[in-house]
């Protein structure tokens, strides 16, 4: 039973130490293995952002009085914010990630020349998720601390190339997503028949949204769905209610 609660102990520790590791240094050391450049989360929400975007716009096409030429129009002018917002949220992203590392920085360098032990354990605890710092005792604490005064120094590397791609990621999501959902007043003539095809592909794209950020979760996909057609729709409403 004791090698037990060792072995247990010596996990809770290694989990700790990986959570560490991800919470203040955020990549910059060069021991790290690479993940993706954006986690599911990240690109399942630009997704969506670019899908709402596009749908306030698909939605104020008049079926019965718009012709081609204004049909055309709000199609560029769709793709347009989308472009425009893309853009913003990359470069959001880049500052994302500058802060937070410089921020990773400035927590690593207290704890490694901070003289006050009991200072050190406090923001390694603060860093930690809650789960872990509440099963973790001092000695464990200390641990860490040791194993971090023996990592090496980070770069001081404002961005990497993955924070590039990334941010180039964030706005292909955001401009992509547009795509799918404007392709149908392109190809198809009758106005009503391109609406209806229109928002089918919306609300497929929705559904593969909720499907991936609830399987991501660990929920049944089918629900989660269900759950993001509706919240999309809400927000659209919502957008188009308030003028954007």
């Amino acid at each position: 039973m004791a090698g037990r609660d060792r072995s247990c102990l010596q996990i809770e520790l290694t989990v700790a130490q990986d959570v560490l590791c991800d919470a203040l240094v955020l990549s910059t050391w060069t021991a790290q293995s690479p993940g993706p450049v954006l986690d599911p989360l990240e690109r399942t929400s630009e997704i969506l952002f670019g899908v709402i975007m596009v749908l306030t716009f698909t939605s104020s096409i008049s079926v019965a009085e718009s012709g081609q030429a204004e049909t055309r129009e709000v199609l560029i002018a769709a793709l347009g914010c989308n472009v425009a917002w893309g853009i913003v949220d990359a470069a959001f992203y880049l500052m994302a990630i500058f802060i937070e590392r410089a921020r990773g920085r400035m927590m690593l360098r207290a704890i490694r020349e901070g003289r006050d032990q009991t200072v050190a354990h406090g923001l390694i605890l603060a860093a930690l998720p809650s789960p872990v710092s509440a099963v973790l005792v001092e000695s464990e604490v200390e641990t860490l601390r040791q194993r971090l005064r023996q990592q090496p120094e980070p770069t001081n590397a404002m961005f990497d190339r993955r924070d590039i791609a990334g941010a180039i990621g964030v706005f292909l999501l955001v401009f992509l997503s547009t795509l799918p959902i404007v392709i149908p007043f392109l190809f198809v003539p009758q106005a009503g028949v391109a609406m209806r095809a229109s928002n089918a592909v919306a609300i497929l794209m929705l559904f593969g949204i909720g499907w991936s950020l609830g399987t991501h979760a660990g929920r049944p996909g089918w629900r989660a769905g269900v759950v993001m057609v509706g919240l999309g729709l809400v927000l659209v409403a919502v957008t188009i209610a308030l003028g954007g």
